[in-house]
């Protein structure tokens, strides 16, 4: 989970880059980018979760 995303902005972050540097690192594990203040990716997250059968 990448949480925060709208402070990328803020702080010269690209959410492209971000996303490209995390494909290169997990491989074909998954990823989010989420802003849990707002609930933006806060489904796919929990459909992650009851997915995996740990909620």
């Amino acid at each position: 989970m990448i949480n925060k995303i709208d402070l990328a902005p803020l702080v010269g972050a690209s959410l492209e880059v971000m996303a490209q540097d995390a494909k290169a690192q997990r491989g074909e594990r998954p990823f989010v980018f989420s802003n849990l203040k707002t609930g933006e990716g806060l489904a796919t997250i929990i459909a992650f979760i009851r997915e995996r059968g740990m909620l």
